[in-house]
C-alpha cells in the first residue's frame, strides 16, 4: 500500500495527462465538451477513477462515454507515459452526478424559499392567540405574607 500523498500527486497528474490527450490526441466526434473534474487512485495504484461532466444533454453524454470507451487504450498509454512509475493504472471512466445533485438541491431551495414566503404572507397581520408573554412569571411576595409551602 503506498503513502496517500503520493495517491493524490498521482491521481493529480493522471487528471492533468487526461484532459491533455483528450483535448490534443483524441479527435473523435463523438467527444463532447467535457471536463475531468477529478480523479481517485486506489491505494495500490493500481485503478483509477476519472470523474467527468458533459455539456449537453443526455444524448451528449451516452455519445461522450462510448467516445472515451474506444479512447481508453490510447488514454491509458499517455497516462502510462507521462507518469514515468511501474504499473500504469486500469481507467475507469464515471460521468461525474455532483452538476445533477446541486441543481436538485437549488431546485429544493427554490421549493423551501417560495414556501416560505407563502407563509410569511399569510401571517402577515396575524396576532397571537393568547397572552403576549404566555409563560408564568414568579409571584411577588409581600413583606407580611406567610410562607405557605404547599403551593
Amino acid at each position: 500500500m503506498s503513502d496517500p500523498t503520493r495517491a493524490r500527486k498521482i491521481a493529480d497528474r493522471i487528471k492533468v495527462i487526461v484532459a491533455e490527450t483528450l483535448e490534443k490526441r483524441v479527435k473523435d466526434p463523438r467527444l463532447g465538451f467535457i471536463t475531468i473534474t477529478d480523479v481517485r487512485v486506489t491505494g495500490d495504484l493500481q485503478n483509477a477513477t476519472v470523474f467527468y461532466t458533459v455539456f449537453g444533454d443526455d444524448e451528449q453524454l451516452a455519445s461522450t462515454q462510448a467516445a472515451l470507451e474506444s479512447a481508453r487504450g490510447l488514454i491509458r498509454s499517455e497516462v502510462g507515459k507521462g507518469l514515468g512509475i511501474r504499473l500504469t493504472p486500469t481507467l475507469e471512466f464515471t460521468a461525474d452526478a455532483v452538476p445533477q445533485a446541486a441543481e436538485d438541491i437549488e431546485n429544493l431551495l427554490a421549493k423551501a424559499q417560495a414556501r416560505d414566503a407563502e407563509i410569511a404572507a399569510a401571517s402577515k397581520g396575524a396576532v397571537p392567540a393568547g397572552d403576549e408573554d404566555p409563560y408564568r412569571k414568579p409571584r411577588e411576595r409581600k413583606p407580611n405574607e406567610d410562607f405557605d409551602f404547599d403551593a
